[in-house]
């Protein structure tokens, strides 16, 4: 962009949200130091005991275990802590884990829709528009909760016979002890108390002002002292790939603003919808959710902010429902096929380096009616809470 002289280095710079990347870095790095503590595989082995070994109660556990998680860090990140917990229960259940996985995936992007930071698509769209973490939790956590209890549902029916008990198996689930699983508990506490801070920070800052960026840095920064860690040691832990690429991400998008290219999209799509919003909201809705599985949903949505924003300043709707039909249909979306979103290409690979691989048709023959039952919701849902 700067060599073909689209953007000058100023305005490129200029062009990165950097209360993006300070959110990002913050909560990866919280979340690096508290996976050492345990308190992940804990959550995940006490479900397994207490469902009493019973492979359809333990798939349900897990599903909600992730979809939690997801709400509460980021799906990615969720994925990268559960899958390894999911091999060992699917194991001893003498199950093949390919259920659990699939399910994994769909829960964890669909729990992830839930708040700010729960998925990187939430993230961008909340620092460009100024939604607050009181904002997702109060329009897209009704409509998660309820995806989350369908798509279970349709796994429970899905799934029934590939979850059936197999005899000996509720013995070896009986015999593991959640506490082994805690490391070190003095960090368990610590995380705990941090991880709290946070989000307290996110859920106040309409009263504070402090942006996300701040919150997730400050709690970075508090695990850090209250550990005395040298902070080297989970800098490398953080996944800086995914950094450099936001950071490219939001440049091309700056280029693509400055040429007009997001002008004369958005004049196409209020031509096409006559500038209805109704028509816009829906449209962007399934879009969205189409273009996802397509093309990972980041991308995807750091392109579509600043086309949404073009689309408020030439026809003065209200942007709340847009901004909701953007993210459900990319959250959501996504789930469709195995390059649909981050957290979907994770567990592909790790599945894969298990020995436990999943085709890309053997993913969508699941994902595919469960995500369009989901979408044709979220339609609903849009049309009667907003239109």
């Amino acid at each position: 962009m700067i060599f073909l002289g689209v953007l000058t280095q100023q305005e490129a710079i200029v062009g990165i949200d950097f209360n993006t990347l300070g959110l990002l870095i913050g909560m990866m790095v919280t979340v690096t130091i508290a996976k050492d503590s345990g308190m992940f595989q804990f959550v995940a082995i006490w479900a397994a005991k207490a469902a009493k070994g019973k492979p359809m109660v333990i798939f349900v556990l897990l599903g909600l275990i992730a979809a939690l998680f997801s709400a509460l860090l980021d799906n990615v990140t969720t994925v990268l802590l559960m899958v390894p917990v999911t091999f060992v229960i699917a194991n001893n259940l003498r199950l093949s884990p390919r259920p659990f996985l699939i399910a994994l995936i769909l829960l964890s992007n669909i729990g992830g829709a839930a708040t700010l930071i729960g998925d990187p698509p939430n993230i961008l769209v909340g620092s460009a528009s100024g939604l607050t973490f009181n904002d997702f939790l109060v329009n897209m956590g009704p409509i998660a909760f309820v995806l989350v209890a369908i798509t279970i549902l349709f796994f429970i029916i899905w799934y029934r016979k590939d979850l059936a008990e197999v005899s000996g198996a509720k013995e070896k689930i009986m015999r593991f002890n959640p506490k082994e699983a805690i490391t070190d508990k003095p960090l368990l506490i610590k995380s705990l108390f941090s991880i709290g801070l946070v989000l307290v920070g996110f859920a106040t800052h309409s009263l504070t002002g402090f942006e996300g960026a701040s919150i997730a840095l400050a709690g970075a920064a508090i695990l850090l002292l209250l550990t005395a860690n040298d902070p080297e040691e989970h800098l490398r832990d953080v996944e800086w790939t995914v950094i450099f690429f936001f950071i490219g991400l939001f440049i091309l998008v700056a280029g693509l603003e400055k040429t007009g290219v997001i002008d004369m999209l958005a004049q196409k799509l209020i031509s096409a919808t006559q500038g209805n919003l109704a028509t816009t909201t829906i449209l962007i809705l399934w879009g969205s959710a189409f273009f996802s599985a397509v093309v990972d949903n980041i991308p995807f949505v750091a392109t579509m902010i600043p086309l949404i924003k073009e689309i408020g300043v030439i026809t003065g709707l209200p942007l709340q429902p847009l901004w909701w039909a953007l993210l459900l249909g990319a959250d959501i979306g996504g789930n469709m096929t195995l390059v649909g979103a981050s957290a979907n290409v994770v567990v592909s690979g790790l599945a894969e380096k298990h020995g436990n691989k999943i085709s890309f048709f053997e993913y969508m023959k699941t994902a595919v009616p469960v995500t369009i039952i989901a979408l044709a919701v979220c339609n609903i849902y849009i049309w009667f809470r907003y239109l």
